[in-house]
């Protein structure tokens, strides 16, 4: 991979792993439904200028309702209610399992043994991390919500498996239509008209800074960046890169927000780590390594 390119992929998971802190600092100022549906309402702007993907309709439905009206919803709700930026950064990872077990469900696909050992480790992990909460600055409601964000997470990736490849940025900005309305409803139906109101017309510089943090820098920029480094390397070469996304969120927690993490949770978080890396990472052998000089 060229020195340009990782340098792309290490911007790529800073900004990821930084979105958790700025969601954080944007829920001071919006209430989290109102946060989702804003982001989205500026991300399918560009819409009037990219071609719509190759997709069938039921297809993007499926697909925005799962990966953003489900997994930010959640994930937005979450971290309003008790989950702390650095750990949902790590919990939300939890996907890649739940893709493994749904593709195994839905699909059929036998998980190898790597993906078996590697589930096994994050399992452990999440459980260790699930006995912290509801103490230590951690609400049960707020790991459960995360939990289930990263389960929606996976839906989409069972649905996405089928749509072919497209380009990111266009198919993330059309995605983007479709969860506006839902999320506005719900904002409406459990957040109420006063608190919107209240929420538009008292906008501070930090909840437009993190809106526009969260459409630009997450959205066009994040998702932009990783598209056309997955049109240029192969997958395996790419995801790895993810490994970084929770550490850049845990470190970006603890400067910003002054997170921290005690033992049961740092166990928790490398056996989650551990888990992902042993699932992501591309197989390594001393005979390959040799086969290779």
């Amino acid at each position: 991979m060229k020195s340009k390119h990782i340098l792309l992929a290490l911007v790529v998971a800073a900004l990821w792993g930084c979105n958790f802190v700025v969601i954080r600092i944007g829920l001071d100022s919006f209430p989290p439904l109102l946060l989702a549906a804003l982001r989205f309402v500026l991300a399918a702007l560009p819409v009037f200028f990219l071609p719509r993907p190759n997709i069938s309709w039921g297809r993007m439905i499926a697909l925005g309702l799962a990966w953003f009206v489900g997994q930010f919803s959640l994930l937005f709700l979450g971290m309003a209610w008790g989950m702390p930026p650095g750990l949902a950064s790590v919990v939300l990872q939890s996907q890649a399992f739940f893709t493994v077990v749904l593709a195994a469900a839905v699909l059929g696909e036998t998980p190898t043994s790597r993906q078996m050992m590697g589930t096994c480790v994050a399992l452990a992990g999440l459980t260790f991390l699930s006995l912290t909460a509801g103490g230590d600055g951690v609400s049960v409601m707020g790991f459960s919500l995360v939990m289930a964000a990263s389960f929606f997470w996976a839906i989409g990736n069972i649905i996405m498996r089928g749509a072919g490849k497209a380009d990111m940025l266009p198919l993330i900005s059309w995605l983007s239509i479709i969860p506006p309305l839902p999320l506005l409803g719900m904002s409406y139906v459990f957040e109420g008209q006063e608190r919107i109101v209240q929420a538009m017309t008292h906008m501070n510089w930090m909840g437009v800074g993190s809106v526009v943090y969260l459409t630009v820098f997450a959205t066009f920029i994040g998702y932009g960046g990783w598209g056309k480094l997955l049109k240029t390397y192969p997958a395996s070469m790419v995801a790895p890169f993810s490994l970084l996304i929770p550490v850049f969120g845990t470190v970006s927690a603890y400067l910003v927000m002054g997170e921290t993490f005690g033992p049961m949770r740092l166990l928790g978080m490398a056996l989650i780590l551990a888990g992902l890396a042993v699932i992501v990472l591309p197989r390594f052998s001393l005979r390959s390594a040799q086969a290779k000089r």
